[in-house]
Formats: C-alpha cells, sequence, structure tokens
C-alpha cells in the first residue's frame, strides 16, 4: 500500500520490468515473423482467449459501432477531437523554408510527412478511445497519407467510433507483442508501416524496443505514472484525487509524491487509503499503490533536482510558485501547473497529448506531437558566386582530412 519511498530503488523498479519479458516478446516476434497472419490467430485465441474469423475491422462494423455508443460521449470525442487538433496544428512548421545566408548560398529544410504509421491503442481491461484520438490526431495534422491501428480484441464499439472520428485508415483486431511485430513486418492482412506509436503494457513496450531495426518508434510508454511536487500549500485531497486517478489505469501503475512538508505527506496519505476503499477499480488501484508512495525531502530546491532524476511520465506541481518552478523542470513527459490543472485534463480535453515516455525515458524522449510523424531534410542552393564565397574553407579542410577528392569536386567547379 502506499508508503515512503527509497527513491532510487523506485526508479530502478521502473525499468526492470521491460529486461524481465524481452525473452518471451522475442519468441512471439520470432513467430509473427515466419507465420504472419497464422501467429496473430493463435496467439490471440492464447492471451486473448478469442477466435478471431477476421483481422480487419470491416468498415460496416465501424458504422455499426456508432449504434452502440451513447450520442453524448460521441460528442464529447468529437469536441476532444477538435481540441485535440486545435493544438497540434499550432505545432506544425513550414512545409519547405529557404534562407539566404550569404550572397549565393541559401539554405533551409523541407519537411515531408511519413507515408504509413501505425498506432497501438490498448484494451482488456477498459476501452481507451482517448488513446485513440492522441495516437493518430498528430499523425492526421503532420498529413501522413495512411494511418492504421492494432487494438486488442474484444474491439470496442467506443474505440472504433474514436479511430473513426479520428480518420484513421484501417482498424485490426490484435493486441499486445505480435500487435507491434506485425506493424513492424507485415503479415498477409497488415501492411508494415514505417512508425509505430502508442503506449502499453511492458510486453508492447519491449516489442517496440525490441523491433526498432524494422520500423521507427515513438518511445518506450508503458505503464502509467505520475510524480507530484508539492509544498504545504497544496491540497491534500486534490493530491490524492490525481494519485488514485493513476493508479486505477493499470496494476503496474506508479505514483510518487515528492514534497517539503512532513504534514502533507501524512494527510495525503490518509486521503489515499479513504479514496482508494471506496474506488471503483479497488483491485487495480491497491496492487499500484503497492509500488507507490511519497518521500519527504529538505527543501524545494532538492525536490525539484529529485522530480527531475524520476523524469515522470506526468509532473504536477502543486507549490506556491508553480511558474517559478516550472522554469527549473528539465526532464518530465508533460507538467500540468497549479492546483486546477488535473492530470486526467491532459488525458482527454486540454488538447496536449497524452501519448509520453514512460520509467525516466522523459530524460531522452519528447512526448507525442506533429514532429514525430515527419521527416526533415536541409536543403542547399549555391550558385557559383556562393561557390568561390565558401571554396577555399571546402577545399582546406576535405585536403587536411586527406579526403582529396572531396576538394577535387569543388575546384573542378570553380575552374569552370
Amino acid at each position: 500500500m502506499w508508503q515512503a519511498l527509497d527513491i532510487e530503488t523506485w526508479i530502478a523498479g521502473r525499468r526492470s520490468d521491460l529486461d524481465r519479458v524481452k525473452g518471451p516478446v522475442f519468441e512471439i516476434i520470432g513467430r509473427v515473423r515466419s507465420e504472419g497472419d497464422a501467429a496473430l490467430l493463435d496467439l490471440t485465441k492464447r492471451f486473448d482467449g478469442v477466435d478471431l474469423e477476421e483481422i480487419a475491422v470491416s468498415d460496416e462494423e465501424r458504422m455499426a459501432a456508432y449504434d452502440q455508443v451513447d450520442t453524448r460521449l460521441v460528442e464529447s470525442l468529437v469536441e476532444a477531437e477538435a481540441r485535440i487538433s486545435r493544438f497540434h496544428e499550432l505545432q506544425r512548421g513550414r512545409d519547405l523554408w529557404l534562407q539566404e545566408m550569404e550572397p549565393g548560398v541559401t539554405l533551409g529544410v523541407k519537411t515531408t510527412p511519413l507515408s504509413r504509421i501505425g498506432a497501438y491503442v490498448p484494451g482488456g481491461r477498459a476501452a481507451y478511445p482517448s488513446t485513440a484520438l492522441m495516437c493518430t490526431i498528430p499523425a492526421k495534422v503532420a498529413g501522413v497519407a495512411e494511418i492504421c491501428c492494432c487494438t486488442p480484441p474484444p474491439t470496442s464499439p467506443i474505440t472504433l467510433v474514436a479511430l473513426d472520428i479520428a480518420g484513421v485508415d484501417e482498424i485490426y483486431r490484435v493486441g499486445g507483442a505480435q500487435a507491434i511485430a506485425a506493424m513492424a513486418l507485415g503479415t498477409e492482412t497488415i501492411p508494415r508501416v514505417e512508425k509505430i506509436v502508442g503506449p502499453g503494457n511492458v510486453y508492447v513496450t519491449a516489442a517496440k524496443m525490441l523491433l526498432r531495426d524494422a520500423a521507427e518508434i515513438d518511445f518506450p510508454a508503458g505503464p502509467s505514472e505520475i510524480a507530484i511536487l508539492a509544498d504545504s500549500t497544496a491540497n491534500p485531497v486534490f493530491i490524492a484525487a490525481d494519485i488514485l486517478a493513476q493508479a486505477e489505469h493499470d496494476p503496474n501503475a506508479a505514483c510518487v509524491l515528492v514534497t517539503t512538508d512532513a504534514a502533507l505527506a501524512d494527510a495525503v496519505t490518509e486521503q489515499v487509503k479513504r479514496m482508494a476503499a471506496g474506488a471503483a477499480r479497488r483491485e487495480i488501484v491497491a496492487k499500484a499503490l503497492d509500488h507507490s508512495g511519497y518521500i519527504v525531502i529538505g527543501d524545494l530546491d532538492e525536490a525539484v533536482a529529485t522530480v527531475d532524476g524520476i523524469a515522470p511520465e506526468h509532473l504536477s506541481l502543486q507549490v506556491a510558485d508553480p511558474l517559478g518552478i516550472l522554469n527549473r523542470i528539465r526532464s518530465a513527459g508533460s507538467i500540468f501547473v497549479g492546483p486546477y490543472a488535473a492530470v486526467a485534463c491532459g488525458d482527454y480535453a486540454s488538447g496536449t497529448n497524452h501519448v509520453l515516455p514512460t520509467a525516466g525515458y522523459a530524460r531522452f524522449y519528447s512526448g507525442l506531437d506533429v514532429n514525430h510523424f515527419c521527416r526533415r531534410s536541409t536543403v542547399q542552393m549555391i550558385t557559383r558566386e556562393g561557390l568561390e564565397a565558401i571554396g577555399d574553407v571546402v577545399e582546406t579542410i576535405a585536403d587536411a582530412e586527406g579526403l582529396h577528392a572531396h576538394a577535387e569536386s569543388v575546384r573542378v567547379r570553380r575552374r569552370g
């Protein structure tokens, strides 16, 4: 249950699960590589208990899903799609920009969307239509031509509706590591993709890591986590509510409170226990809280350093001067500033993306955005005048490196 933590042990534990499952995942990848659709059907029966007749979801099934979803929920998904799209449109750069750096030398960058991407949307314990939107809308905004999605069976009508609202081209009812392998390697039914995005359990995350030679990935996005940086001004009820919101995701979800105030830690502990006892998903919450807890730090400077060491997926700043602290944070997937910025707002409707690096990988990766779905190529346009301006520098350095053909490729042009 919720407890005082040794932060170094807690951080190490977030990574160890990936190492544990790499062997079984490697076997699954091998089967999909050699057996294709047959492996998907067999593994789906084995892991999901479902005998699939068709791997692909038909257009008729998509349309029929609307009849099974409450109208108010459909309207909410449409509104969420609009908010997410609006924020991600702000991230779009120019398709091509050029700048004359000096007479005869013009440089620039050409941005090209990927041609085909795959999104993974978890299922099983619950339907996640929000993740369907988050994974696919940035790709649509970026201009990706083909977007496919894999999600475990039985496929939720809510997820199908969300994917349709987002404009996804293909939907496949396959989950787990086998879904990642299918998108990366291709099967008879699922054409291979250039990039795979989306969160999942440790098996899904391990498969993404092991298949990076076959398809680019976004980042390791495993079980959900939150760190809360709080001082004596924070509301323990708000903090406990955010902790429960993350804990109900998954038994492997993890939550940590980093605070400068021991009394606040005690108050939050009391509220967490009270809320957990009445939680709708209390069995999942209880397991998540077994590896969650708090650490009391001597001062705010040390607390900031501790949070940066965690590099959490979600970071909530509930301190007297949150904007002052914000500028000091270097590693976090998404940051929620102030007592009213509930993490759930970013999960669903503020417009930011909730697909974020976990297990400390926010130290190396940024959360999902439009740029993940683009390639950038530098462009150079050089005239005869420009070649004369930089030619001596190029030739001198090339000769010094012993790459005389490089130097000659410039000299021959200068000689005319």
